[in-house]
Order: C-alpha cells, then structure tokens, then sequence
C-alpha cells in the first residue's frame, strides 16, 4: 500500500496509514517529504528510532536532526537553527518537546511541508500507549498553517483509528489506508506447558534459523541465554541495563547471524529490520494483543513460514494480574515517589523544566525502600501524565561544537598556546562544521593524533567548555529521567484522576483479552486477533495450533497413520524430526510436527542430548 499511501500524502490529504511491523512505514512519509518543498517533521516518542533513522537519512547524503528530552539547550538551539536558515529535510522530534518555548518560537519561522505522526496510537487514551504530550500535535498544525498530516501506526482497533482522526483534527477527504492484520505465513501457537524452558529447546530443535525470545526480565535475558549456549544453541541476551556498546555488538552479532537466538525484553525490536526470524518465543503472557502482535510479527517478514509461539502455565496469569496492577499504582503512590524524586535530586519547586537527570532505579529504591517494580509502574503512569519521562537505554556519544567564529578562535589560540594542538587537531579531524553543528568526537583518536593520555584531552576539553570557546558535552550512556514539566508540589500533583482511573480499568481489559486469547482453544488464533483489531474474517487461517488440532480431529486417519509410523522408525534407531520427516513423506506437514509434539508431550517418545527423536525407555508402541 505504500504506493497509495505516497500519492495521498502528495495530494495534500490528511492520511490514516495502518501497517504491520515490518510493513515500510517509514517510506511512506520519507519519499514524500524529499518530493515536498520544504522540511518535514516527524513527532516520535522513541528517542533511539529517531535517532537510528537520522542516522539512516544522513548516510544517504540527507540532512536530518532529532530533538528530544535529555539535550542540553545549546544543542537544541543550534538543531533549530539549521532548520529555521539551513537546508534540514527532517527534524525528528519527541511529543513533550512541541510545547516548549524554545520549539513554538522557531517552528513558525520554518518552512513546514508536512507533518508525520508516528505511533499514532499514542495520541488515543484507548489505545494501550497512550502519551498526552501527542495532544499538542493540534496546535502544531495550527502554527505551521495548512501542512498536511500522516498518522501511522501498526496497531489500533477502530476506537483507536476514531480517536486518531479526531484528535490530530483530520481535515474532510482524508484517507485511510489500511493493510489486513492477516499475517498468512505467520503460524500462531499457544503452549500451555509445566516446563517451558524444556518446551523452548524442544521449539528452536523443530524450527532451524533465527529466533527471538521474549521474557519480563533482565536477569531471566542471561539466565537463559547461558542455558541455551549450553545446549549448543548460540544465544545473546538483550536489556535496557546493558551499556550502549554491548547493546550494539549483541544487536550486530544477532542480525550478521553470528548468534541465532536473541534473549530479550520488550526493549528489543524496535526498528530491528531483519527478514529471517523464523519464530519469536514469547516466555510469559505479554500485557496486551497490541504489543504481542507488534512482537509477534517480527517473524516471517521475507513472507516465508514462521512461527510465533506463547508459552505459558497457570501461575503465569496470576503474575500479569500482579504486573498490571502494579502498572497502575494509586495517586497517593505517584505522589510519594513524585516527593522521593525531588529529594533524590535535590530539585526546588519550580525548576528542572527539560533537564535529564542520570537516574539509576536500583539505586533510588534501595535509598527510599521501595520495590523496584512498584517505581517502575509509577514512572510510566508519571510519564504518562506529561510529568517526567524514563528512558532506561539513553545513550549519547560525545559531541562539540566550537562557540567562536573563526577570527575569535584564532586569537584565542595565539594567547592560549597549551589548548592550540588541541583545536588544530580538531579542526584536522572534524573540519568546518563544528562551527556550525554538533559534531559527533572521539576524544580517544583526538588523544592518538596529540600523543597524549585519553585522560588529558578531556580536561582540556572540559576547560575549553568552561571557558566558553566550545561546547562539550561528553558521553551519556546511563538511564536518563527528563522533567518535563517544571518540579511540582507533590501533594497538588496535576494527574487526571478520572483518566488514571480508566486507563487501568482499560489495561485489565485489554490482560483480560490477551488470557483469552491464550487459554482458550476452540477457535483459530488469527480469527481472535483479526476480531481484536475489529476486522471480520470468515476464513481460518489454516496455520494456528488451533486449525491443526482441528484438522488432526478431521483426519484421524491420517494422523494415526503418521502416528504409528513414527514409532515403527523410532523402533529401530534413534532420528532427528527432519530424517523422520524424510522417510515418511507425510502429506500434512504442519500435522506430522503437531503429532511428533503431541508422542513428545504424552511421553512416548523423547529427545537425546544430540536432539534425535527415540522412544522413551518407560514408554509404549501400542497405538
């Protein structure tokens, strides 16, 4: 559909766009934008996509830049700059910076050509994201004039798709461009299971290629990615608290296919473009439908046979209830740790408007005797509230921009000869546009080129900055929590009680749909989640755990013949599932799999170390 959706953008119309993860949003309001004259901004709230995509744009020879919470001022004015005077085609943007003084005063002066709302879902207090800093998108449009607007999302049911159109006030003869939420290569399965970890092994010895595994935590990510290695399965593990630089090499080795399976948290995934996975695992029932399809649909986007699997006990709905409850903590909560946070930085009533605040949670807890997980849920509802904003994995590299013109600087140089190898140095490296920009620096190479000790460029940076000759602002790679609001009295904290209390009333319906969804078995997953998103199908998809069982019932003939062959093979030698599969040809592959699963399950046959299939010693072959 991108090509429909283009030609509506071009035409000056408001536009809906729902896309599936994978599904190339980012072309349809990027080859627009180059079309357009003018500058083209983009609202995110997911400051490392931003921040990937920026990147993407000017290694094709793109000028782009991103504003977001956690930038000093000087870095933000200068980025304004460039798009007020310069010739800047994108400017990424977060939500909570489009009130700020500083953006309200430049956006008028700029010459807007369009307006992308990415995360649509995000503006909806019905959707399961909801941000109210997505609100001020309307009064944007108000200030850059008649600037047409794309919305785009992966997941929104038509409440959603409602709220969207009403709130970003689409004009009359908008469109709405919407791809099915039919993921037809994808098989969805549900495994209730007392040992899922032996569940998994079994899945990824079944399935060849690239997997992704999804659990709660950062402890279970190493835990059982270790336990994988182990088992000759090369695995990573993936979470917010790892350092930028192993985040990175961890992403890198996955996508290159050096590891085969990434064990991650819901940190993981976002802009991660690979088109092989052949199953995400799902180790706990995620919140919500909307975000365990976004998950899910990172399988199969080569348009090939994948997988994506829920693995789950009993005990396991009692967690969620746990997990949603805590992610909707009372007001009295939010106002004790909304006090906590203050003292913790010692911040005055009044100030902090836009400041980032290198925030260790760990830390904060343990000094104010609170759970880890009871602060986490009251962060998101805080940011939820346009409060503060969390972000667990910021990470910034070192970057400068030189204050003075270049007459100044070489005066400067003249009478300051110890900082002058320096500045020549820098000028070598990194040329003209420090004058201009913020450059990204390296203080190790400029510390190679001078000789010198890494440790000696940085206090010489440090000083240059104080002395106001440059800007210097070095490396960030710590959680980061932004104010966006100037520090409030805690006991007049400005929460919309009667949304709070909705949005949680929302939350457990949506946990209430996703346990449906996992514990019952009479009806073809991708009719569940086709009816979620309110679109109709009268069709099953045919993959599902629930369409096979189905089939099996239908053909029993058939699936007590491939039953009865496997254990005759079985009888004689041990096999992998792929030489079973070899010799008995079966006509119904996907039930020859589910047959294999159920002799496993049932305890007749049973995997060796070197996961060849062969009959359990305690076990039978009478049918």
């Amino acid at each position: 559909m991108q090509e429909e959706i283009i030609a509506s953008v071009l035409k000056r119309q408001d536009t809906l766009a729902l896309l599936p993860t994978g599904g190339g949003k980012s072309v349809c309001f990027q080859v627009p934008a180059m079309l357009l004259d003018g500058l083209c901004i983009v609202v995110s709230p997911l400051i490392a996509l931003m921040k990937d995509q920026v990147e993407g744009l000017k290694r094709r020879g793109i000028l782009a830049v991103a504003l977001h919470s956690g930038m000093p001022r000087a870095q933000i004015d200068s980025a304004l700059d460039n798009c007020v005077h310069g010739n800047v085609k994108f400017l990424y943007v977060s939500p909570e910076r489009l009130k700020t003084e500083i953006f309200i005063a430049r956006v008028v002066q700029m010459k807007v050509s369009l307006i992308v709302v990415d995360e649509a879902h995000c503006i909806s207090q019905w959707g399961y994201d909801f941000r109210p800093p997505y609100l001020e998108i309307a009064a944007l449009r108000d200030l850059v004039g008649d600037v047409p607007v794309i919305a785009l999302t992966a997941t929104a049911t038509q409440l959603v798709k409602s709220d969207i159109i009403e709130k970003l006030h689409f004009r009359k003869g908008y469109g709405i461009f919407q791809r099915t939420f039919a993921r037809e290569n994808i098989s969805f399965v549900v495994r209730k299971s007392e040992n899922k970890e032996k569940k998994l092994l079994e899945i990824l010895q079944k399935v060849k290629g690239s997997a992704i595994v999804y659990v709660r935590s950062r402890k279970a990510t190493v835990e059982l990615a270790n336990l994988l290695n182990q088992k000759n399965i090369t695995a990573l593990p993936y979470h917010a608290g790892l350092h930028f630089q192993q985040r990175t090499q961890h992403q890198d080795d996955w996508l290159k296919g050096r590891y085969r399976v990434m064990v991650a948290t819901n940190a993981f995934g976002m802009g991660i473009d690979k088109p092989d996975v052949r199953v995400v695992v799902h180790m706990d029932l995620p919140e919500n439908l909307e975000s365990y399809y976004q998950e899910a649909g990172r399988a199969g986007r080569d348009g090939l046979r994948a997988y994506a699997v829920v693995l789950y006990h009993d005990s396991d709905v009692e967690s969620l209830k746990t997990k949603v409850k805590l992610s909707h903590p009372e007001i009295s909560v939010l106002k004790t740790i909304y006090q906590a946070l203050a003292n913790y930085f010692q911040l005055a009533e009044g100030s902090g408007a836009g400041e980032g605040f290198d925030f260790e949670l760990h830390d904060f807890c343990e000094r104010y005797g609170f759970h880890v997980a009871e602060v986490y849920g009251a962060l998101k509802k805080l940011e939820e509230e346009g409060l503060v904003q969390f972000n667990e994995s910021f990470y910034s590299p070192t970057q400068l921009h030189i204050q003075m013109d270049r007459g100044a600087l070489y005066e400067f140089q003249v009478a300051n000869e110890k900082f002058d190898p320096l500045i020549k140095m820098l000028l070598r490296l990194y040329g003209a546009q420090l004058f201009t920009d913020f450059i990204k620096i390296s203080e190790a190479q400029l510390a190679t080129g001078l000789k010198v000790d890494i440790s000696e460029v940085k206090g010489l940076l440090k000083h240059l900055d104080e002395l106001q000759v440059i800007t210097y602002q070095p490396v960030i790679d710590n959680p980061q929590l932004t104010y966006v609001l100037p520090r409030q009295d805690a006991d007049r904290l400005p929460v919309h009680h009667a949304r709070l209390v909705a949005r949680k009333k929302l939350a457990e319906d949506k946990m209430q749909a996703m346990v449906d969804y996992a514990s019952k078995n009479h009806r073809c997953r991708m009719q569940c989640i086709l009816e979620y998103f309110d679109e109709q199908s009268w069709e099953t998809c045919g993959l599902c755990d629930v369409c096979i069982s189905n089939r099996k019932k239908e053909n029993r003939e058939e699936a007590g013949e491939i039953h009865q062959e496997i254990l005759n093979l079985l009888t004689g030698s041990a096999m992998t599932s792929e030489e079973l599969e070899q010799k008995i040809n079966p006509r119904d592959v996907e039930l020859f799999v589910d047959v294999i699963r159920e002799l496993v399950d049932e305890g007749r046959i049973e995997y060796d170390e070197v996961w060849k299939l062969r009959i359990k010693e305690n076990g039978s072959t009478h049918q």
